[in-house]
C-alpha cells in the first residue's frame, strides 16, 4: 500500500501583492462594516489564508463622517483616554467624536478586531479612512482600477461577438441537417 504524502500550502510575503480596495461607509452600521474591513485587513477572504501573515489588501474608506449606529450608542458610547496622571481619565461621547474626528471611530472599531499583538499593529497601517468621499490615496487607487478595467472587455467589443455567433448556429443546424437521416423521396 502506498502512502501519499500531501503538503499543506503556507503562503509567504514575498509572493503576495496587495490590491487597493476603497469601501464606502455612507449608511453602512459601523461594527458590521469594521467587521469586513478586519477580514480584508487580514485576508481572510482569499483561499491562501495564513493566519501568521500580513497577507491582507489595503482599505480607503471614504465618507466615514456618515456611518450609521444603532440604538442609543451615540450618547451611550463613551471613548475613554488616560493622561497618566492622578484623576486624568477622559471620555468622550460617540457623537462629539463623531463631529470631531469621524475617521478614529472607524479605526478604533477595526483594531478592536484585528489581533492585539505586532501582527495588528501592522495590519493597521494598512487602514487609511476620510471624513468625506475625496481621499489622499488616489495614486494608489487608479492603478488598481485600470489594471481591472484593461482586463475586463469592452462592452462595444461584446456586441460584435454576439453577431458573430449567429451564423455558426445557422451552420451546426444545416450540419445536422446532413448528418440526420436521410429524406425518403416520393415517386
Amino acid at each position: 500500500m502506498k502512502i501519499i504524502q500531501t503538503r499543506t500550502y503556507t503562503a509567504s510575503e514575498k509572493n503576495l501583492t496587495p490590491r487597493w480596495r476603497v469601501i464606502d461607509a455612507s449608511g453602512r452600521t459601523l461594527g458590521r462594516l469594521a467587521t469586513e474591513i478586519a477580514c480584508i485587513l487580514r485576508g481572510k477572504d482569499k483561499p491562501t489564508f495564513t493566519p501568521h501573515i500580513a497577507m491582507g489588501d489595503f482599505v480607503v474608506v471614504v465618507n466615514a463622517a456618515k456611518v450609521h449606529v444603532t440604538g442609543a450608542k451615540l450618547t451611550k458610547k463613551f471613548y475613554y483616554h488616560h493622561s497618566l496622571y492622578p484623576g486624568g481619565l477622559k471620555k468622550t461621547r460617540l457623537d462629539d467624536v463623531l463631529a470631531k474626528h469621524p475617521e478614529r471611530v472607524i479605526e478604533d472599531a477595526v483594531q478592536g478586531m484585528l489581533p492585539h499583538n505586532a501582527l495588528g499593529r501592522r495590519l493597521i497601517k494598512r487602514l487609511k479612512v476620510s471624513s468625506g468621499p475625496d481621499h489622499h490615496n488616489q495614486a494608489q487607487v487608479a492603478p488598481a482600477r485600470a489594471a481591472k478595467d484593461a482586463a475586463a472587455p469592452a462592452k462595444d467589443a461584446i456586441a460584435p461577438a454576439k453577431d458573430a455567433i449567429a451564423p455558426a448556429k445557422e451552420r451546426t443546424t444545416s450540419a445536422a441537417k446532413k448528418t440526420a437521416a436521410p429524406e425518403k423521396k416520393e415517386a
